[in-house]
């Protein structure tokens, strides 16, 4: 598992490690509206899921923002948000900040996506920070698991893997 720390204190991640090369996990989150989303329903597409603890803290609002800004100019890819915040503050949160180009979705039910994708952390029942980039074919073709989870992930090393994805 990738070892991080949360204000430099060791956490421990639950699920199972998501490499390149891997096929991407299924889970099931819930939009804003408690509509189901699952890895299929967004099929066919490259994605790029960027994972913060809470939208509600200073590095989680600008990585969203810096994600929405930039998906702005990424054409056909689908960036979800991912936190365990219930999906009626992330609603709040992205009408209060003109979110419009990153979907938002809510792991706070079962930590389906958190144990997937090895982010749950076991201690604070948050997720770590994290950015994974999965193409049309479901493969994982790029993954960061950010070290300390109040630092900003590779936002560079992210938007270039989603436009040498297919």
């Amino acid at each position: 598992m990738a070892a991080i720390t949360f204000k430099e204190k060791p956490v421990t991640l639950q699920g199972s490690e998501v490499k390149v090369g891997d096929k991407a996990p299924d889970f099931s989150v819930l939009a804003n509206d408690l509509s189901p989303v699952t890895l299929q329903d967004t099929k066919n597409t490259v994605r790029l899921f960027s994972v913060v603890p809470s939208l509600d803290t200073g590095v989680c609002d600008k990585q969203t923002r810096k994600f929405n800004e930039e998906a702005a100019e990424l054409g056909n890819v689908k960036v979800l948000t991912v936190s365990v915040d219930l999906p009626f503050a992330q609603r709040r949160w992205c009408g209060d900040n003109g979110i419009e180009n990153v979907q938002t979705v809510s792991d706070h039910r079962d930590l389906s996506f958190g144990k997937a994708y090895g982010v749950a952390i076991e201690e604070m029942r948050l997720l770590a920070r994290a950015v994974f980039v999965i193409d049309s074919s479901d493969e994982v073709v790029y993954v960061e698991y950010v070290k300390e989870a109040t630092d900003h992930p590779n936002y560079e090393a992210a938007i270039d893997a989603v436009k040498r994805a297919k």
